[in-house]
């Protein structure tokens, strides 16, 4: 009996759909960018979540941001506006938020 495989992809995006296991990957993701100053990690893993979650085309529907944009937004030269992340934060049952830094 042959065992089947599945890629990293698969793994993570199935990971993704866990409301619980989402927070704690976009917590490391802005811990990286508050570390190096590099959005794009950060991008990177909402797109991820996007994508595992419902996909590009459903979250342009919900938001009415065009889906080409999204991408463009959510690639790793996107520069999005505050606006723009906190609407699909919002549309996938998140939101930003400030804590204190632990010493």
């Amino acid at each position: 009996m042959s065992k089947k495989l599945r890629n990293h992809d698969e793994v993570v995006f199935e990971q993704l759909r866990n409301p619980e296991m989402v927070k704690a990957y976009l917590d490391v993701a802005l811990e990286e960018y508050e570390q190096d100053g590099d959005i794009a990690f950060f991008l990177e893993a909402l797109r991820n979540v996007v994508e595992a979650r419902e996909g590009m085309t459903s979250l342009a529907e919900k938001t009415g941001l065009n889906r080409q944009n999204l991408y463009r937004a959510l690639s790793p030269e996107g520069n999005p506006e505050l606006r723009t992340i906190s609407l699909i934060l919002h549309n996938l049952g998140y939101r930003l938020s400030v804590q204190p830094i632990q010493s």
